[in-house]
């Protein structure tokens, strides 16, 4: 964990977060930060509101209250605008390009910043096909930094082994020019080498600066890990502070710690 003495620019402010869908409330006035150079865990029982707090940060369902990237207001910034800006996000699911390769699919991460328009393209063929060699080299170097390495490239993601894909799909998502990634559950169906693997992914991109925001039900990796911690139980935020302050607490120990996630 990085030290709170250290200084560090708030990458992402969330307040006073609500999500409603008709009369149920699945989220109710949830605010809490996150620094560069930091990970802040979200946990909480299932169906507790995690997984539609990140739907709201990246504007996927309509929601109450309000998200600052770095000090802008996102609202009404399409989820495409906001990960151009640097804020994206993983899934439960892995979620690649199939018919691409592993590397097609690194290739693919870099297109918004990397692609030439068609006119361009068509023009000055020889621009477009030095882009495209940058870009693959790029993203061999980003896949190898990551611990994919070559022998992998050239296979279809489904074809890697699951461990292996979880990190892939984080490191797809980190691509390019990520600033603040909300990463959900990159632990489910992983354990032994691969979380210790996981683990490691994530403090190296700790370390790179970047500000992460974590939902993940695996409390060991959480509190090796984490930097600060929210918990949310029925929508409603019952504890945010230093995971072990926040572990102590009765009310977490009732709502998460003390039941089967």
């Amino acid at each position: 964990m990085r030290s709170d003495a250290q200084q560090r620019d708030v990458a992402l402010r969330i307040e006073g977060l609500t999500v409603r869908y008709g009369s149920l409330t699945a989220l109710d006035d949830v605010s809490w930060t996150v620094d560069d150079g930091e990970i802040v865990g979200v946990i909480g029982p299932n169906g507790a509101g995690k997984s539609s707090s990140f739907a709201a940060i990246s504007n996927s369902v309509p929601h109450e209250g309000d998200c600052y990237l770095y000090g802008t207001s996102t609202a009404g910034m399409p989820t495409q605008a906001l990960a151009r800006k640097g804020l994206r996000r993983t899934f439960q699911q892995n979620s690649f390009f199939g018919e691409l390769t592993v590397l097609e699919n690194a290739m693919a991460a870099f297109q918004v910043q990397g692609s030439t328009r068609l006119l361009p393209s068509i023009v000055t063929p020889w621009r477009e096909a030095k882009t495209r060699a940058e870009t693959r080299r790029v993203a061999a170097a980003l896949l190898r930094d990551f611990g994919v390495g070559p022998r992998y490239h050239e296979l279809f993601p489904d074809d890697l082994p699951y461990g292996l894909q979880r990190v892939l799909s984080i490191v797809l998502a980190y691509g390019a020019g990520a600033k603040v990634l909300l990463i959900d559950e990159p632990a489910a169906g992983v354990g032994g080498d691969d979380m210790r693997n996981l683990a490691d992914l994530l403090g190296e991109l700790r370390s790179r600066g970047l500000a992460i925001v974590l939902i993940e039900h695996h409390m060991d990796l959480v509190m090796e890990i984490v930097d600060r911690l929210v918990v949310i139980d029925r929508g409603q935020q019952i504890a945010y502070g230093l995971p072990a302050d926040v572990q102590r607490q009765p009310a977490v120990l009732e709502a998460y710690l003390g039941r089967t996630a």
